[in-house]
């Protein structure tokens, strides 16, 4: 075994909001990609069905557990473009002060749900 130095365990690290922001990168990234394909390929399939293919994804998609769905997939999409947003400004070297890193970690979660409500109040209410 080479002697090497390990990495540190979970314990030693302190939870903050940047860690959560990542995971969260993570997730809405993978359900864009599995439940955003799955929706969007169901779609597309109805509308090159037919009236009654696309009259049955209708159906669905404005029931309660349709705009559920569709509603994580707004969050999963305005959730990641916030992070990638901050993730830019730290590639290009900016936003790594602790306090910074914090206040950018924390507004970029909560604007993913702001501009989702947003979103859903201007597709609502129009």
């Amino acid at each position: 075994m080479a002697n090497r130095p390990l990495s540190p365990h979970l314990q030693i690290w302190k939870w903050g909001p940047h860690m959560a922001v990542s995971i969260l990168h993570r997730v809405s990234g993978d359900g864009m990609a599995i439940v955003g394909l799955g929706v969007l390929l169901w779609w597309l399939g109805a509308l090159a069905g037919g009236p009654e293919a696309y009259e049955t994804f209708h159906t669905h998609a404005s029931a309660w557990y349709g705009k559920v769905v569709l509603i994580g997939l707004t969050w999963a999409f305005f959730t990641h473009m916030c992070s990638g947003l901050r993730h830019f400004v730290l590639d290009l070297g900016a936003g790594y002060e602790l306090d910074t890193n914090r206040t950018w970690s924390v507004i970029s979660m909560v604007g993913g749900v702001v501009l989702t409500a947003v979103f859903w109040a201007l597709i609502l209410l129009a």
